[in-house]
């Protein structure tokens, strides 16, 4: 990510609302999010947040011009045969499949693993009865320089991760809207040529059986936010969570949730899942 790079709208053209998003505060102690209930009388994490009002532009109008590589993030329109994504059989037997041939199709990677998926749904009762969960309304990116490496490790046999951890590999999640067109609660994502290293603040992720590592993020007046307005079911974002090579390209891409003020009264609930996957690719040829 370079400090002083120059966002993709360089005369603020393209069409925008204005957003609040939560940013992290300052702090005295690192900060903890839980991803399962904490212990009573423990609250689910303990940042301080910090909203900031923000443009967040119409990123359809340039959606040809990202990447990846560069912003961090790209909008794709993909077709799926899933009937119902909140059958986890059908997530998995057929979901994912199509996932990884568009993963590979997209980037070129090698290999591509899967490793979990959350489906979200704003204000419902499916929380408690299927496990949905709300969106979050933070801004944050899932994985860290420890943690990325880590997942590696924890997914893959011994001796493919450490010769896997010698060539270069990403995370990306895949964001679908289960049903469209997305209303509410709309997903922002920032440029990352407008984010510094300073921005993203190492905070654990605790779960029952291992401790992970987020990053929650730092207000900055440079930061550039998107949005695609409605998206609709056959639409995908693709979210750069880490990426192994630091020369320059996005090695990481802040994202939350946000209240849209254009939301009409009696939208329905915005539906979505995404999907993290681990990308491998092959030794470059010199």
């Amino acid at each position: 990510m370079a400090s002083s790079a120059t966002a993709i709208d360089r005369t603020g053209s393209l069409p925008s609302i204005e957003g609040s998003l939560n940013y992290l505060g300052a702090m005295d102690e690192r900060p903890v999010t839980y991803a399962y209930p904490p212990p009573p009388g423990t609250p689910e994490n303990n940042l301080r947040s910090e909203a900031h009002r923000m443009p967040i532009s119409d990123g359809r109008p340039i959606a040809n011009k990202l990447s990846l590589d560069e912003q961090g993030f790209e909008l794709l329109r993909h077709e799926t045969a899933v009937k119902d994504f909140y059958d986890p059989e059908q997530v998995r037997s057929v979901y994912y499949p199509e996932v990884i041939e568009l993963l590979k199709q997209a980037t070129g990677a090698e290999k591509v693993v899967i490793f979990d998926h959350t489906l979200r749904r704003a204000g419902s009762s499916k929380q408690q009865i299927e496990g949905v969960k709300e969106p979050v309304q933070s801004a944050h990116n899932d994985y860290t320089l420890t943690s990325g490496p880590q997942r590696v490790q924890e997914l893959l046999p011994a001796d493919e991760a450490a010769e896997r951890l010698t060539h270069r590999y990403t995370e990306v999640n895949v964001w679908r809207p289960i049903s469209g067109p997305v209303m509410e609660w709309p997903l922002a994502v920032c440029d990352a040529r407008t984010m510094t290293q300073k921005d993203f603040v190492a905070t654990y992720r605790l779960y029952p059986d291992r401790t992970g590592e987020i990053y929650t993020i730092t207000y900055s007046p440079n930061h550039r936010w998107y949005y695609f307005p409605q998206m609709e079911r056959n639409e995908v974002v693709l979210l750069k969570g880490y990426d192994s090579l630091s020369d320059g390209r996005a090695r990481f891409t802040g994202h939350t949730s946000f209240a849209d003020p254009t939301t009409p009264p009696g939208a329905p609930p915005r539906e979505s899942i995404e999907v993290r996957a681990l990308l491998f690719f092959a030794p470059e040829k010199h």
